[in-house]
């Protein structure tokens, strides 16, 4: 009986656990709220209203040009991150108008980032580290 419960217990423990892992990350909240701003963009808002999605926790959104003028994040407003890390830039430019997932280094942390082209060009996006 008493390895039954130890074994349930470690089950149980190993479950709580793997949930919590997988709940921490929520693809579909990144994505909403970046289809959002894109449905908001494409509706006729300058992509200036969105500064404060910027400080959003725990997913922040950035909005930048094809060039990769950053029009709004939470450090980088009217950098380059062409210039500041080209490979990041790389995938980034990757967005298209339904949108897509792709994935980088950035300061030593594998990122996953959603993003989706404005029809106007611009690139929202939003993601998570590991």
């Amino acid at each position: 009986m008493r390895k039954y419960a130890l074994i349930s217990l470690v089950v149980f423990v190993g479950l709580a656990l793997a949930g919590a892992v997988f709940a921490a990350v929520d693809k579909a909240a990144i994505q909403k709220q970046v289809d959002e701003i894109v449905a908001a963009i494409d509706g006729g808002k300058k992509a200036e209203n969105f500064m404060d999605a910027a400080k959003r926790q725990p997913y922040y959104v950035f909005i930048m040009e094809k060039d990769g003028k950053l029009l709004v994040h939470p450090s980088l407003v009217g950098q380059s991150l062409k210039e500041k890390a080209e490979p990041v830039y790389k995938e980034c430019v990757k967005a298209t108008a339904a949108g897509t997932w792709v994935s980088y280094v950035w300061q030593g942390q594998q990122k996953h980032t959603y993003v989706r082209m404005t029809k106007n060009g611009l690139i929202v996006g939003s993601g998570y580290s590991e």
